[in-house]
């Protein structure tokens, strides 16, 4: 079975991510922070990883430490899940639309955190979330997971639109690397022998 739970305390958050990547896409988001909530929703949903978090934060601050903080502790829940990522896909991508907004992911699960990070927001705020947190989350995520993350919107107006395809466009790729391929037989997916 790969689950995972990371439990992550500091002296800003107390975080309980737990995941199972051959679930069916169940969310269950407590993070105190209502449009993040709705974002790692979608994550869950269209990647169809089962996902809950519990967080606790200095939301009386601000919301970069839980945001964060949630993003570290899912990344280190998805490596420890992949194990040695055995069987794996390992890339994928999604050209994903929603409305008037196109944005694109592709990744890598290749134990390199690298994130290029294309997409432009025109409000400061989207709900009661700074926009400028979605790099900050996918950064932590990326580089605590060990995956190669390219995001970039080709257009959109909605910065609802702009965000929410981020986080989907992510779900279906990361969906995608994971999925055990029957053709690899049982072989890491790298002519190193290792990820």
């Amino acid at each position: 079975m790969r689950t995972a739970e990371i439990v992550r305390q500091t002296n800003e958050t107390d975080i309980v991510v737990s995941i199972n990547l051959d679930g069916t896409g169940t969310h269950d988001m407590q993070t105190g922070v209502g449009f993040f909530d709705h974002m790692l929703d979608q994550l869950a949903r269209h990647s169809l990883i089962d996902i809950s978090v519990r967080a606790k934060g200095d939301l009386h601050i601000d919301f970069h430490h839980t945001v964060e903080d949630v993003g570290i502790a899912l990344g280190q829940a998805l490596q420890k899940a992949l194990g040695d990522k055995t069987g794996i896909r390992r890339y994928a991508s999604c050209n994903l639309v929603m409305d008037e907004t196109q944005t694109r992911a592709a990744l890598d699960i290749s134990g390199r955190p690298y994130l290029v990070w294309l997409v432009k927001f025109d409000r400061d705020k989207v709900g009661d979330m700074d926009t400028e947190l979605f790099k900050e989350f996918f950064q932590a995520f990326a580089t605590n997971a060990g995956i190669t993350l390219h995001l970039e919107t080709l257009y959109g107006e909605n910065n609802h639109h702009i965000a929410e395809t981020c986080f989907k466009a992510v779900a279906r790729a990361l969906g995608d690397a994971i999925e055990i391929d029957p053709r690899q037989g049982g072989r890491i997916p790298s002519t190193k022998g290792t990820l």
